[in-house]
């Protein structure tokens, strides 16, 4: 057994948490402005009982007693990235035609010759937990022909459940990414502001942990179930995978796809169930729902009772408390898991009546629904059976799950709750009943271009196929377009819908976020009237917007929405069904899936093995010189670095990037002023020479040459409540593009980006800021608009040599008006081109001063002009928008969050 000390040395140093406590000083890396302070559990939690080996190690020393390599049954590294690939990219007919080839004979010469070896040694890998099926026999009320009631024979595919949470809490690989204890985040020391983010932050662990014996782990088991379509263009094959994961990995891990942080337990059966008549069937699908949930998820019952010990990621051996937090899925079956009708809501008691007011509803209790149940088997027809709108399943597989509170389970769905559900079915729906189809697509199609905004060229009432990728790029511009469009108090509707999508998707939340979370709601419960008074709807009873009153109820208990999100399972319906039935022979597939998945399994553990040799090889060997990355930026030569895409690291300042390389040098004054539109170049560089170069003897004239770029790109420290990354903006500066009629090449617009330019800058000596603004002197960035402007960035050049040794870099800027009070019922701001002497007021400022790109929407009357397009609207329009949409960044700013 490996003492500690070895331990460390094996498995590389004990990582360094990254979670400030509530003496350290404020993590500002991770959440600006403000700092992060943790409060620990006050009773004894994450005990650790001794000390054990994991997977991992366990493979390392039986290899070892056979005296083989890591890549046995593989002959070499070689071979077994052969074999890596070929299980993961080829089929079985391919991998024989391959492994037939001549050169493949001849040269590779592998130790296998057809795909009955090559899978004979892939079975030879040690795989994660086993498949089994178990056979579920449905009795139904219908009768055959020959008079006996007819009945049918399902498959259930499961894995142990308990066994899959083991694999994950001793993942090495996820070492950094677990955590065994609660804490309570703050963003004061006071302790006054909570912060909800990881599961680990919220309410739901803390209070479990205080039910449970002293010392003891919790997993929290998050669920997830959707039935999918295998087949796509014949035949009606389904598979209904559940997928499990536990609130101990980190969001961010979970959310990778390629981590499988997030694992397959079984396959539900997918029956038509003709056995029982039409009015009979639904039921039935609900109790072989519940029955083979039962089945699956079985081993948790005794194991969330008693505990059990396992070793996790460290070595370390923990009593462990599986219990069941989350339940991942749709409204159709949330219902199904709560045993109630699709009219009802799944989490609490209201009526349907009742379900368009702001009601503060009783949450249903699973005790208490478990004896209506009851009662309603026994003949008694208790009235809260009909009340609550209860379907007739006398054993709920989460009847018998220790600690689980099936109602508060359900976690906010951003995809169809918000995306697909409020905007796409009913705000948009709302909104084109007023305005007109073809008044709404002609005004998305005015929508000026912006760096990654998708531009809808025929309007959106065309497209046939949404998904959520539509939805949140026809969201990032819909509040700003309909101004004017519709009534001020339908613009308020809008808006607060809007702004409670954008608030439920941050992925750090605060006492304060969450109390404008509320609000948001509360307004449009407040202007919703319009809507009947203008009899676009005559009610609010809609399930999809009932189901935002427990939103700020759920981030507390089990934190923020983006970790629950029903983006991921469909994610993972890819891997796990998909490509799984694509390589079974169509018949009997359910067998084949899961021997296909437990090979790929196979596969992916002894790549993680490997992966965790190298890790831990690197650890414990000498420091190699490291190339710092001004250095690496200097003698890089690739393509990425020209076009100004280097990865910058994650400060807490902005920095700005020019290419290497200038794309456009010794462009003459004329080719700007013609090709870019800056018609005032000389007299506003002869401004800026006079006020920053004042003893400069030469002035600037049309002879002058300059080199231009044709972007920026400026990378934004990272904040939680958007991503754990530095975020990269474009601003571009470039000309339209008109290739010769002879060329196949179709003509390029001009792209000629709006900015928020600082009007305050610093002080600078003739080397300028040295590419960096520190966020500490430019807490405007993140607080409100103070100190910036809207401007057009015409053109992004340096100063030749004959001005002196001003290195820094300079842009030509055309203003638009300073803020001034925000509408107060749309709380955007309205700004115009700012002009002097009839002429568009330009400037040269120094390109630090660009702080990010914004996005401008024409303000325009009931009718938009029909002239406006995409490409003359910022030159043909009066009035503008400033679009606080465009992105969550910007969103933060505008709402001084």
């Amino acid at each position: 057994m490996p003492t500690g000390r070895q331990r460390e040395a094996d498995n590389g140093p004990a990582p360094t948490s990254k979670r400030a406590r509530i003496e350290d000083v404020p993590d500002e890396d991770n959440i600006p402005p403000y700092g992060r302070y943790c409060r620990a559990f006050p009773g004894k939690a994450g005990a650790i009982s001794g000390e054990g080996r994991t997977a991992f190690e366990a493979c390392r020393a039986s290899l070892a007693e056979a005296r083989v390599s890591e890549y046995a049954p593989f002959a070499d590294e070689e071979e077994w990235g052969l074999a890596e690939w070929l299980i993961q990219n080829i089929g079985q007919t391919r991998t024989d035609e391959f492994l037939k080839l001549p050169i493949t004979r001849n040269r590779t010469q592998p130790s296998f010759h057809n795909n009955r070896a090559f899978l004979k040694k892939i079975d030879e890998l040690p795989t994660g937990p086993g498949w089994s099926c178990k056979k579920v026999s449905v009795k139904g009320n219908k009768a055959g022909e020959d008079g006996d009631v007819l009945g049918e024979e399902v498959d259930l595919w499961m894995r142990d459940a308990v066994e899959c949470i083991k694999e994950l809490l001793g993942n090495p690989l996820f070492r950094e990414s677990l955590v065994y204890k609660p804490e309570q985040a703050y963003k004061d020391q006071a302790g006054l502001h909570r912060i909800f983010d990881e599961m680990w932050t919220a309410d739901w662990w803390w209070d479990m942990q205080k039910k449970l014996p002293a010392g003891a782990v919790i997993a929290p088991v998050i669920l997830a179930s959707d039935k999918t379509r295998l087949s796509q263009f014949r035949g009606d094959k389904s598979a209904w995978p559940v997928y499990l994961t536990i609130g101990n990995i980190s969001k961010e891990k979970q959310r990778q796809a390629s981590a499988r942080a997030t694992v397959l337990i079984g396959y539900l059966p997918v029956s038509k169930l003709e056995c029982f008549t039409d009015d009979t069937r639904s039921l039935a699908g609900y109790r072989l729902f519940h029955h083979c949930m039962s089945l699956l998820l079985q081993p948790l019952v005794q194991a969330g009772k008693d505990g059990v010990d396992i070793v996790c990621a460290d070595g370390f051996i923990r009593r462990v408390f599986p219990i069941v937090a989350a339940y991942i899925a749709d409204f159709p079956e949330q219902c199904l898991v709560a045993c109630c009708k699709e009219s009802h809501c799944p989490r609490c008691t209201v009526t349907p009546q009742a379900r368009g007011e702001p009601l503060d509803s009783l949450l249903r209790d699973p005790v208490k629904t478990y004896q209506v149940l009851q009662k309603q088997k026994n003949g008694l027809t208790p009235g809260a059976f009909k009340d609550e709108g209860l379907r007739a399943v006398y054993k709920p597989f989460w009847s018998e799950l220790p600690h689980c509170n099936i109602f508060s389970c359900f976690t906010p769905d951003l995809l169809h709750q918000l995306h697909k559900g409020v905007f796409k079915d009913h705000l948009v729906k709302w909104v084109s009943s007023i305005v007109g189809e073809d008044e709404l697509d002609r005004r998305f199609k005015a929508v000026a271009d912006y760096p990654g905004l998708r531009h809808f060229k025929n309007g959106i009432s065309l497209v046939s196929q949404w998904t959520g990728t539509e939805h949140k790029e026809m969201q990032r511009v819909f509040v700003a377009l309909l101004t004017g469009a519709v009534p001020t108090e339908v613009l308020t509707v809008i808006r607060a819908l809007l702004d409670f999508i954008y608030y439920a998707q941050f992925r750090l939340h605060t006492t304060q976020s969450l109390a404008h979370l509320s609000t948001c709601l509360a307004t449009f419960h407040s202007n919703k009237h319009v809507l009947v008074d203008l009899e676009i709807r005559a009610h609010f009873r809609i399930p999809k917007l009932h189901a935002l009153e427990h939103y700020v109820n759920a981030i507390r208990l089990f934190g923020t929405a983006d970790g629950f999100n029903t983006e991921l399972p469909e994610r993972l319906h890819i891997d796990y069904a998909k490509e799984a039935y694509r390589a079974s022979n169509r018949r009997d597939y359910d067998e084949q899936m899961a021997l296909w998945l437990q090979r790929q399994e196979a596969v992916y553990m002894r790549g993680s093995y490997l992966t965790w040799l190298k890790i831990r090889a690197e650890a414990v060997s000498p420091p190699k010189h490291q190339v710092s990355p001004q250095t690496q930026h200097a003698n890089s030569d690739s393509e990425d670095e020209d076009e100004g895409d280097a990865v910058l690291p994650s400060t807490p300042t902005l920095r700005h990037h020019l290419a290497k390389t200038c794309p456009f040098p010794d462009t003459t004054v004329g080719r700007l002023e013609a090709a870019y539109g800056a018609v005032d170049f000389v007299p506003a560089l002869a401004t800026f020479l006079a006020k920053h170069v004042p003893h400069s003897p030469i002035q600037p004239n049309r002879q002058d040459r300059f080199d231009v770029y044709n972007q920026v790109v400026v990378y934004h420290p990272p904040d939680a409540r958007v991503s754990d990354t530095a975020s990269r903006m474009r601003i571009r500066t470039t000309p339209a593009i008109v290739p010769p009629p002879s060329s196949r090449k179709a003509f390029s617009p001009a792209h000629f980006d709006m900015a928020l330019v600082r009007t305050d800058p610093p002080q600078r000596d003739a080397n300028g800021l040295q590419g960096m603004i520190s966020v500490s002197s430019a807490s405007s960035i993140h607080l409100s608009f103070a100190g910036l402007r809207v401007a057009q960035v015409r053109a992004i050049f340096r100063l030749p040599r004959q001005f002196g040794p001003y290195s820094w870099p300079l842009a030509y800027v055309e203003w638009f008006t300073e803020f001034h009070q925000p509408d107060p019922l749309t709380k955007m701001y309205h700004i115009s081109r700012s002009t002097r002497h009839r002429r568009r007021n330009a400037a040269i400022v120094h390109l630090d001063d660009l702080v990010r790109p914004c996005h401008l929407v024409p303000k325009c009357t009931t009718e938009i002009s029909p002239n406006l397009t995409m490409h003359n609207v910022y030159e043909t329009a009066t009035m503008f928008v400033l679009n606080p949409f465009i992105d969550v960044h910007m969103f933060i700013q505008a709402t001084e969050v």
